[in-house]
């Protein structure tokens, strides 16, 4: 079964930053953050070097919307996983599911996305605060706020992340489908103490 890349490619995708996305993702699982150059971007997307700086002032900011890119379509995914006709359990389940199985499509850029990102500094770190905003939002309206408060959500966001992480360190990366149960089992425990306060 194939699962969803993090960065969608194919005949859709055919504007000069959108070829500029692909080329650094392109260049970032072969070499990695530090090792790629604009030149090896530009080399991957085919366009000139003043075409990528048309689009970006440097390879930090490249790197930036590449995650935000990586980020909108696995939400993307996750967002599609939702089915009302289940309950929230069941939806919650099989969007993490489908959430993890994305992101372990391409262990390589999974990898210098989910480290590389935080070495940005600040711009880094906003561009990362954001998707855990809109994940922990997007739990909030699947699982409801009388199951788990905005902040609840977004620390579970955080765990989640950190087991991801954790993987990814470990070189298991492709493994992180198999985080499906705990991470919904996180989310459970977390809904069923805010339902008795």
């Amino acid at each position: 079964m194939r699962h969803p890349a993090i960065l969608e490619s194919g005949p859709a995708v055919e504007s000069h930053r959108s070829r500029l996305l692909q080329g650094m993702a392109a260049a970032l699982a072969r070499k990695g953050y530090a090792e790629t150059t604009i030149a090896d971007i530009v080399r991957e997307a085919s366009v000139s070097r003043r075409t990528f700086y048309e689009h970006f002032e440097g390879k930090p900011q490249c790197l930036i919307a590449l995650y935000e890119a990586a980020s909108r379509n696995a939400l993307k995914v996750l967002r599609d996983a939702i089915d009302p006709a289940h309950g929230w359990e069941e939806q919650l389940e099989r969007a993490i599911g489908a959430y993890l199985a994305c992101m372990a499509a391409e262990p390589a850029l999974l990898r210098t996305l989910f480290i590389e990102i935080l070495h940005l500094g600040p711009e880094g770190f906003a561009a990362r605060r954001a998707v855990n905003l809109e994940i922990a939002d997007y739990m909030v309206a699947v699982v409801g706020r009388d199951r788990v408060t905005p902040e609840l959500a977004m620390a579970v966001v955080g765990g989640i992340h950190e087991l991801m992480l954790q993987a990814i360190e470990d070189g298991k990366a492709d493994e992180l489908p198999q985080l499906t149960r705990t991470a919904a089992a996180l989310v459970k425990a977390v809904s069923r103490e805010a339902a008795r306060r």
